[in-house]
Protein backbone atom coordinates (compact mmCIF):
# COMPACT_ATOMS: atom_id res chain seq x y z
CA UNK A 1 0.00 0.00 0.00
CA UNK A 2 1.34 3.39 -1.01
CA UNK A 3 0.79 6.00 1.70
CA UNK A 4 -0.48 9.20 0.12
CA UNK A 5 -1.70 12.63 1.18
CA UNK A 6 -3.03 15.50 -0.94
CA UNK A 7 -3.05 19.07 0.36
CA UNK A 8 -5.47 21.31 -1.54
CA UNK A 9 -4.95 25.06 -1.80
CA UNK A 10 -7.09 27.67 -3.50
CA UNK A 11 -10.71 27.59 -4.57
CA UNK A 12 -13.55 25.08 -4.57
CA UNK A 13 -12.67 24.10 -8.16
CA UNK A 14 -9.35 22.77 -6.88
CA UNK A 15 -11.18 20.85 -4.16
CA UNK A 16 -13.26 19.11 -6.84
CA UNK A 17 -10.09 18.19 -8.76
CA UNK A 18 -8.62 16.66 -5.62
CA UNK A 19 -11.76 14.64 -4.95
CA UNK A 20 -11.74 13.36 -8.54
CA UNK A 21 -8.09 12.37 -8.17
CA UNK A 22 -8.70 10.60 -4.87
CA UNK A 23 -11.58 8.61 -6.34
CA UNK A 24 -9.36 7.47 -9.21
CA UNK A 25 -6.76 5.89 -6.88
CA UNK A 26 -7.38 2.14 -6.50
CA UNK A 27 -8.10 1.57 -2.79
CA UNK A 28 -6.23 -1.72 -2.83
CA UNK A 29 -3.04 0.13 -3.84
CA UNK A 30 -3.27 3.48 -2.05
CA UNK A 31 -3.90 4.35 1.58
CA UNK A 32 -4.98 7.93 2.30
CA UNK A 33 -3.21 9.00 5.47
CA UNK A 34 -2.93 12.19 7.47
CA UNK A 35 0.28 11.54 9.38
CA UNK A 36 3.83 11.04 8.08
CA UNK A 37 5.57 9.11 6.69
CA UNK A 38 4.19 9.61 3.17
CA UNK A 39 5.25 7.73 0.07
CA UNK A 40 3.68 10.56 -1.90
CA UNK A 41 2.85 14.05 -0.67
CA UNK A 42 0.91 16.02 -3.29
CA UNK A 43 0.06 19.72 -3.39
CA UNK A 44 -2.85 20.97 -5.51
CA UNK A 45 -1.84 24.61 -5.89
CA UNK A 46 -3.41 27.98 -6.70
CA UNK A 47 -1.78 30.52 -9.01
CA UNK A 48 -4.51 33.13 -9.43
CA UNK A 49 -3.32 36.22 -7.52
CA UNK A 50 -0.30 37.22 -5.46
CA UNK A 51 -1.47 36.13 -2.01
CA UNK A 52 -2.65 32.76 -3.28
CA UNK A 53 0.63 32.15 -5.10
CA UNK A 54 2.62 32.97 -2.00
CA UNK A 55 0.49 30.61 0.08
CA UNK A 56 1.03 27.79 -2.41
CA UNK A 57 4.79 28.34 -2.60
CA UNK A 58 5.08 28.45 1.18
CA UNK A 59 3.13 25.21 1.49
CA UNK A 60 5.38 23.46 -1.04
CA UNK A 61 8.48 24.68 0.81
CA UNK A 62 7.06 23.14 3.98
CA UNK A 63 6.78 19.90 2.05
CA UNK A 64 10.43 20.24 1.03
CA UNK A 65 11.41 20.53 4.70
CA UNK A 66 9.34 17.43 5.51
CA UNK A 67 11.16 15.58 2.74
CA UNK A 68 14.52 16.64 4.18
CA UNK A 69 13.43 15.21 7.54
CA UNK A 70 12.74 11.88 5.88
CA UNK A 71 8.94 12.14 6.25
CA UNK A 72 8.25 12.23 2.49
CA UNK A 73 9.60 9.99 -0.25
CA UNK A 74 8.15 11.72 -3.31
CA UNK A 75 6.98 15.33 -3.43
CA UNK A 76 4.50 16.11 -6.24
CA UNK A 77 2.98 19.47 -7.22
CA UNK A 78 0.11 20.06 -9.64
CA UNK A 79 -2.60 22.65 -10.23
CA UNK A 80 -2.68 26.29 -11.26
CA UNK A 81 0.68 27.43 -9.87
CA UNK A 82 2.68 24.78 -11.69
CA UNK A 83 0.58 25.23 -14.84
CA UNK A 84 1.23 28.97 -14.87
CA UNK A 85 4.93 28.74 -14.02
CA UNK A 86 5.85 25.40 -15.56
CA UNK A 87 9.20 26.70 -16.78
CA UNK A 88 10.25 28.51 -13.61
CA UNK A 89 9.08 26.35 -10.72
CA UNK A 90 11.32 23.27 -11.30
CA UNK A 91 14.35 25.55 -11.20
CA UNK A 92 13.15 27.48 -8.15
CA UNK A 93 12.28 24.39 -6.09
CA UNK A 94 14.35 21.48 -7.48
CA UNK A 95 13.55 19.31 -4.44
CA UNK A 96 10.09 18.62 -5.91
CA UNK A 97 10.13 15.26 -7.68
CA UNK A 98 7.41 15.96 -10.23
CA UNK A 99 5.46 18.95 -11.52
CA UNK A 100 2.14 18.74 -13.35
CA UNK A 101 -0.33 21.29 -14.67
CA UNK A 102 -4.01 21.94 -14.02
CA UNK A 103 -5.73 20.89 -17.23
CA UNK A 104 -5.37 17.11 -17.07
CA UNK A 105 -5.03 14.91 -13.98
CA UNK A 106 -4.23 11.70 -15.85
CA UNK A 107 -0.46 12.43 -15.99
CA UNK A 108 -0.56 12.65 -12.19
CA UNK A 109 -2.25 9.25 -12.02
CA UNK A 110 0.33 7.79 -14.42
CA UNK A 111 3.17 9.07 -12.24
CA UNK A 112 1.55 7.49 -9.17
CA UNK A 113 1.12 4.19 -11.02
CA UNK A 114 -2.68 4.37 -11.19
CA UNK A 115 -4.85 3.80 -14.29
CA UNK A 116 -6.29 6.68 -16.32
CA UNK A 117 -9.75 7.97 -15.43
CA UNK A 118 -12.67 9.96 -16.87
CA UNK A 119 -13.01 11.60 -13.43
CA UNK A 120 -16.73 11.16 -12.87
CA UNK A 121 -16.51 9.65 -9.38
CA UNK A 122 -15.62 11.69 -6.30
CA UNK A 123 -14.14 10.86 -2.92
CA UNK A 124 -14.88 13.38 -0.19
CA UNK A 125 -12.52 13.31 2.77
CA UNK A 126 -15.13 14.46 5.26
CA UNK A 127 -18.84 13.86 5.66
CA UNK A 128 -21.03 16.83 4.79
CA UNK A 129 -24.40 17.55 3.24
CA UNK A 130 -23.17 19.64 0.33
CA UNK A 131 -20.73 19.25 -2.54
CA UNK A 132 -19.40 21.41 -5.34
CA UNK A 133 -20.21 20.23 -8.86
CA UNK A 134 -17.79 21.62 -11.45
CA UNK A 135 -19.85 21.86 -14.64
CA UNK A 136 -17.14 23.19 -16.95
CA UNK A 137 -13.44 23.96 -17.10
CA UNK A 138 -11.52 26.88 -18.55
CA UNK A 139 -12.83 30.21 -19.81
CA UNK A 140 -13.33 31.96 -23.15
CA UNK A 141 -13.69 35.37 -21.51
CA UNK A 142 -10.69 37.66 -21.67
CA UNK A 143 -11.08 39.97 -18.69
CA UNK A 144 -8.02 42.19 -18.69
CA UNK A 145 -7.02 41.45 -15.08
CA UNK A 146 -7.53 37.67 -15.09
CA UNK A 147 -4.96 34.93 -15.62
CA UNK A 148 -7.43 32.03 -15.61
CA UNK A 149 -7.79 31.62 -19.43
CA UNK A 150 -4.09 30.96 -19.95
CA UNK A 151 -3.90 28.79 -16.81
CA UNK A 152 -6.99 26.66 -17.35
CA UNK A 153 -7.38 27.00 -21.10
CA UNK A 154 -10.50 27.43 -23.22
CA UNK A 155 -14.00 26.73 -21.96
CA UNK A 156 -14.94 23.04 -21.93
CA UNK A 157 -18.35 21.92 -20.66
CA UNK A 158 -18.71 18.59 -18.87
CA UNK A 159 -21.31 16.44 -20.66
CA UNK A 160 -24.67 16.58 -18.92
CA UNK A 161 -24.88 12.80 -18.52
CA UNK A 162 -21.52 12.77 -16.72
CA UNK A 163 -22.69 15.49 -14.33
CA UNK A 164 -25.90 13.60 -13.60
CA UNK A 165 -23.89 10.43 -12.88
CA UNK A 166 -21.52 12.36 -10.61
CA UNK A 167 -24.44 13.97 -8.81
CA UNK A 168 -26.15 10.61 -8.27
CA UNK A 169 -22.99 9.23 -6.66
CA UNK A 170 -22.70 12.24 -4.35
CA UNK A 171 -26.36 12.00 -3.36
CA UNK A 172 -25.88 8.30 -2.64
CA UNK A 173 -23.19 9.30 -0.13
CA UNK A 174 -25.45 11.71 1.73
CA UNK A 175 -25.04 14.96 -0.24
CA UNK A 176 -28.28 16.89 -0.69
CA UNK A 177 -27.06 20.34 -1.79
CA UNK A 178 -25.12 20.68 -5.04
CA UNK A 179 -23.28 23.94 -5.66
CA UNK A 180 -22.68 24.45 -9.38
CA UNK A 181 -19.30 26.04 -10.11
CA UNK A 182 -17.15 26.88 -13.12
CA UNK A 183 -15.11 29.81 -14.33
CA UNK A 184 -18.43 31.00 -15.82
CA UNK A 185 -21.50 28.85 -15.16
CA UNK A 186 -23.67 30.80 -17.64
CA UNK A 187 -21.42 29.65 -20.53
CA UNK A 188 -22.32 26.03 -19.81
CA UNK A 189 -23.30 23.98 -22.87
CA UNK A 190 -22.30 26.38 -25.65
CA UNK A 191 -19.46 24.15 -26.85
CA UNK A 192 -21.38 20.87 -26.57
CA UNK A 193 -24.95 21.77 -27.43
CA UNK A 194 -24.70 25.04 -29.32
CA UNK A 195 -26.67 26.99 -26.74
CA UNK A 196 -26.49 27.98 -23.07
CA UNK A 197 -27.82 24.92 -21.29
CA UNK A 198 -27.57 25.84 -17.59
CA UNK A 199 -31.35 25.91 -17.14
CA UNK A 200 -31.65 22.47 -18.75
CA UNK A 201 -28.93 21.14 -16.47
CA UNK A 202 -30.78 22.48 -13.44
CA UNK A 203 -33.88 20.59 -14.55
CA UNK A 204 -31.93 17.35 -15.02
CA UNK A 205 -30.23 17.62 -11.62
CA UNK A 206 -33.42 18.57 -9.78
CA UNK A 207 -35.05 15.38 -11.05
CA UNK A 208 -32.57 13.27 -9.03
CA UNK A 209 -34.16 11.81 -5.90
CA UNK A 210 -32.31 13.10 -2.88
CA UNK A 211 -31.30 16.46 -4.34
CA UNK A 212 -32.79 19.11 -2.06
CA UNK A 213 -30.92 22.23 -3.17
CA UNK A 214 -29.13 23.47 -6.27
CA UNK A 215 -27.07 26.63 -5.88
CA UNK A 216 -25.39 28.62 -8.67
CA UNK A 217 -21.98 30.29 -8.31
CA UNK A 218 -19.72 32.31 -10.60
CA UNK A 219 -22.21 33.59 -13.19
CA UNK A 220 -21.07 36.19 -15.70
CA UNK A 221 -23.44 39.15 -16.12
CA UNK A 222 -23.02 39.70 -19.87
CA UNK A 223 -25.64 37.78 -21.90
CA UNK A 224 -27.06 36.22 -18.75
CA UNK A 225 -29.50 33.41 -19.71
CA UNK A 226 -32.98 34.54 -18.65
CA UNK A 227 -34.32 30.97 -18.50
CA UNK A 228 -32.10 30.45 -15.44
CA UNK A 229 -34.18 33.09 -13.65
CA UNK A 230 -37.30 31.13 -14.58
CA UNK A 231 -35.81 28.05 -12.95
CA UNK A 232 -34.95 30.02 -9.82
CA UNK A 233 -38.48 31.42 -9.63
CA UNK A 234 -40.39 28.19 -10.30
CA UNK A 235 -38.21 25.21 -9.37
CA UNK A 236 -38.34 24.68 -5.58
CA UNK A 237 -35.00 22.87 -5.60
CA UNK A 238 -33.10 25.79 -7.19
CA UNK A 239 -32.05 28.21 -4.48
CA UNK A 240 -33.15 31.80 -4.89
CA UNK A 241 -29.47 32.66 -4.54
CA UNK A 242 -27.00 33.71 -7.19
CA UNK A 243 -23.29 34.42 -7.07
CA UNK A 244 -22.69 36.90 -9.90
CA UNK A 245 -19.29 38.66 -9.78
CA UNK A 246 -19.79 42.13 -11.28
CA UNK A 247 -16.35 43.58 -10.41
CA UNK A 248 -17.41 47.22 -10.99
CA UNK A 249 -20.14 49.56 -12.26
CA UNK A 250 -18.29 52.52 -13.78
CA UNK A 251 -18.26 52.38 -17.59
CA UNK A 252 -14.60 53.44 -17.97
CA UNK A 253 -13.48 50.80 -15.46
CA UNK A 254 -15.69 48.10 -17.00
CA UNK A 255 -14.21 48.94 -20.40
CA UNK A 256 -10.67 48.64 -19.02
CA UNK A 257 -11.65 45.32 -17.45
CA UNK A 258 -13.01 44.00 -20.80
CA UNK A 259 -16.24 42.94 -19.12
CA UNK A 260 -18.41 43.40 -22.25
CA UNK A 261 -21.23 44.97 -20.26
CA UNK A 262 -21.90 48.56 -19.24
CA UNK A 263 -23.44 50.24 -16.22
CA UNK A 264 -26.94 50.57 -17.69
CA UNK A 265 -27.12 46.88 -18.69
CA UNK A 266 -25.81 45.83 -15.28
CA UNK A 267 -28.43 47.87 -13.44
CA UNK A 268 -31.15 46.54 -15.72
CA UNK A 269 -30.05 42.95 -15.05
CA UNK A 270 -30.11 43.41 -11.28
CA UNK A 271 -33.57 44.99 -11.49
CA UNK A 272 -34.89 42.07 -13.58
CA UNK A 273 -33.47 39.56 -11.14
CA UNK A 274 -35.21 41.27 -8.23
CA UNK A 275 -38.46 41.44 -10.21
CA UNK A 276 -38.49 37.93 -11.68
CA UNK A 277 -37.20 36.14 -8.56
CA UNK A 278 -38.81 37.81 -5.53
CA UNK A 279 -36.68 37.34 -2.43
CA UNK A 280 -33.55 36.43 -4.39
CA UNK A 281 -30.29 36.68 -2.47
CA UNK A 282 -27.53 38.16 -4.62
CA UNK A 283 -23.85 37.75 -3.92
CA UNK A 284 -21.22 39.65 -5.88
CA UNK A 285 -17.54 40.59 -5.80
CA UNK A 286 -15.92 43.91 -6.63
CA UNK A 287 -12.38 45.00 -7.47
CA UNK A 288 -11.20 48.34 -6.08
CA UNK A 289 -8.21 50.28 -7.33
CA UNK A 290 -8.35 48.92 -10.89
CA UNK A 291 -6.60 51.10 -13.49
CA UNK A 292 -9.02 53.81 -14.51
CA UNK A 293 -10.74 53.96 -11.13
CA UNK A 294 -10.38 57.52 -9.90
CA UNK A 295 -12.29 59.10 -7.01
CA UNK A 296 -15.36 59.69 -9.21
CA UNK A 297 -15.49 56.09 -10.43
CA UNK A 298 -15.12 54.79 -6.88
CA UNK A 299 -17.96 57.02 -5.66
CA UNK A 300 -20.08 55.61 -8.48
CA UNK A 301 -19.30 52.14 -7.20
CA UNK A 302 -20.39 53.08 -3.67
CA UNK A 303 -23.60 54.61 -4.99
CA UNK A 304 -24.34 51.45 -6.97
CA UNK A 305 -23.85 49.23 -3.91
CA UNK A 306 -26.21 51.49 -1.93
CA UNK A 307 -28.79 51.12 -4.70
CA UNK A 308 -28.42 47.38 -5.35
CA UNK A 309 -28.19 46.40 -1.67
CA UNK A 310 -26.50 43.08 -2.33
CA UNK A 311 -27.20 40.67 0.48
CA UNK A 312 -23.64 39.35 0.12
CA UNK A 313 -20.60 41.17 -1.22
CA UNK A 314 -16.88 40.46 -1.21
CA UNK A 315 -14.13 42.68 -2.55
CA UNK A 316 -10.40 42.76 -3.11
CA UNK A 317 -7.75 45.19 -4.25
CA UNK A 318 -6.52 45.08 -7.81
CA UNK A 319 -3.17 43.37 -8.23
CA UNK A 320 -1.30 43.41 -11.51
CA UNK A 321 -0.85 39.88 -12.80
CA UNK A 322 1.92 39.17 -15.28
CA UNK A 323 0.75 37.78 -18.59
CA UNK A 324 -2.63 39.50 -18.49
CA UNK A 325 -3.73 42.17 -20.95
CA UNK A 326 -4.02 44.67 -18.12
CA UNK A 327 -0.44 44.15 -17.01
CA UNK A 328 0.91 44.96 -20.46
CA UNK A 329 -1.51 47.72 -21.49
CA UNK A 330 -2.71 49.49 -18.32
CA UNK A 331 -0.80 51.40 -15.68
CA UNK A 332 -1.40 50.25 -12.10
CA UNK A 333 -1.75 53.86 -10.99
CA UNK A 334 -3.73 53.66 -7.74
CA UNK A 335 -1.39 53.64 -4.70
CA UNK A 336 -1.66 50.61 -2.45
CA UNK A 337 -2.63 52.75 0.53
CA UNK A 338 -5.49 54.28 -1.46
CA UNK A 339 -6.62 50.84 -2.64
CA UNK A 340 -6.81 49.71 0.97
CA UNK A 341 -8.73 52.85 1.99
CA UNK A 342 -11.28 52.24 -0.76
CA UNK A 343 -11.60 48.58 0.17
CA UNK A 344 -12.28 49.50 3.80
CA UNK A 345 -14.88 52.09 2.76
CA UNK A 346 -16.68 49.65 0.49
CA UNK A 347 -16.73 46.85 3.06
CA UNK A 348 -17.88 49.25 5.80
CA UNK A 349 -20.82 50.22 3.60
CA UNK A 350 -21.59 46.58 2.86
CA UNK A 351 -21.44 45.64 6.56
CA UNK A 352 -24.43 47.88 7.22
CA UNK A 353 -26.38 46.44 4.28
CA UNK A 354 -25.62 42.87 5.37
CA UNK A 355 -26.63 43.69 8.95
CA UNK A 356 -29.96 45.09 7.77
CA UNK A 357 -30.65 41.97 5.72
CA UNK A 358 -29.74 39.56 8.50
CA UNK A 359 -31.69 41.46 11.14
CA UNK A 360 -34.76 41.51 8.90
CA UNK A 361 -34.87 37.73 9.34
CA UNK A 362 -35.03 37.79 13.15
CA UNK A 363 -38.20 36.03 14.26
CA UNK A 364 -38.63 34.12 11.01
CA UNK A 365 -38.74 30.33 10.72
CA UNK A 366 -36.24 28.90 8.24
CA UNK A 367 -35.28 25.47 6.97
CA UNK A 368 -31.55 24.94 7.36
CA UNK A 369 -28.96 22.34 6.46
CA UNK A 370 -26.66 21.17 9.25
CA UNK A 371 -23.03 21.47 8.16
CA UNK A 372 -21.17 20.77 11.38
CA UNK A 373 -21.31 20.53 15.16
CA UNK A 374 -19.13 22.97 17.08
CA UNK A 375 -18.97 23.76 20.81
CA UNK A 376 -22.37 22.24 21.48
CA UNK A 377 -24.10 24.15 18.67
CA UNK A 378 -25.21 23.17 15.18
CA UNK A 379 -23.55 25.10 12.37
CA UNK A 380 -26.21 25.52 9.69
CA UNK A 381 -27.14 27.35 6.50
CA UNK A 382 -30.39 28.35 4.86
CA UNK A 383 -30.82 28.92 1.11
CA UNK A 384 -29.42 32.42 1.74
CA UNK A 385 -25.96 31.26 2.87
CA UNK A 386 -23.36 29.48 0.77
CA UNK A 387 -20.57 27.60 2.54
CA UNK A 388 -17.13 29.11 3.06
CA UNK A 389 -18.01 32.54 1.62
CA UNK A 390 -21.09 33.58 3.63
CA UNK A 391 -22.01 33.64 7.29
CA UNK A 392 -23.59 30.80 9.25
CA UNK A 393 -26.63 30.14 11.38
CA UNK A 394 -25.59 28.88 14.81
CA UNK A 395 -28.32 26.83 16.43
CA UNK A 396 -28.26 26.29 20.16
CA UNK A 397 -29.68 22.90 20.99
CA UNK A 398 -29.41 20.11 23.52
CA UNK A 399 -29.18 17.64 20.65
CA UNK A 400 -25.86 18.68 19.06
CA UNK A 401 -25.26 15.24 17.60
CA UNK A 402 -22.86 14.79 14.67
CA UNK A 403 -25.40 12.37 13.20
CA UNK A 404 -27.40 15.47 12.29
CA UNK A 405 -24.74 16.61 9.78
CA UNK A 406 -26.33 16.61 6.35
CA UNK A 407 -29.89 16.76 7.64
CA UNK A 408 -32.44 19.57 7.51
CA UNK A 409 -34.12 21.12 10.52
CA UNK A 410 -36.52 24.00 11.11
CA UNK A 411 -35.24 26.87 13.25
CA UNK A 412 -36.37 30.27 14.43
CA UNK A 413 -33.88 33.12 13.98
CA UNK A 414 -33.32 34.87 17.33
CA UNK A 415 -30.50 37.37 16.63
CA UNK A 416 -28.12 38.47 13.91
CA UNK A 417 -25.01 40.50 13.19
CA UNK A 418 -23.57 41.45 9.79
CA UNK A 419 -22.10 37.98 9.30
CA UNK A 420 -23.81 35.28 11.35
CA UNK A 421 -27.22 34.54 12.78
CA UNK A 422 -28.32 32.66 15.86
CA UNK A 423 -31.38 30.45 16.10
CA UNK A 424 -33.19 27.85 18.16
CA UNK A 425 -34.40 24.54 16.85
CA UNK A 426 -38.15 24.05 16.64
Amino acid sequence: MKRIKIITLGCSKNSVDTEHLLAALPPEDFALVTQAPFDYLLYNTCGFIGDAKEESIQAVLEGVEAKKRGEVTKLVVFGCLSERYSAQMPELIPEVDAWFGARDLNPVLAYLGAPASRFISRRQEQRRGYAYLKISEGCDRRCSYCAIPFIRGAHRSVPMEDLVAEARQLVGEGVSELILIAQDTTFYGLDLYGHRALAELLERLSAIDGVERLRIHYSYPSDFPEDVLEQMASNPKVCKYLDIPLQHISDPVLANMHRHIDSAATRSLIARMREKVPGVVLRTTMIVGHPGEGPQEFEELLEFVRWARFERLGAFCYSEEEGTWGASHLKDDVPEEEKRRRLDALMSLQAGISLDFNQSRVGSVERVLVDAVMDGALVCRSFAESPEVDGEILVETERADEKLIGSYIDVRITSADEYDLRAVQL
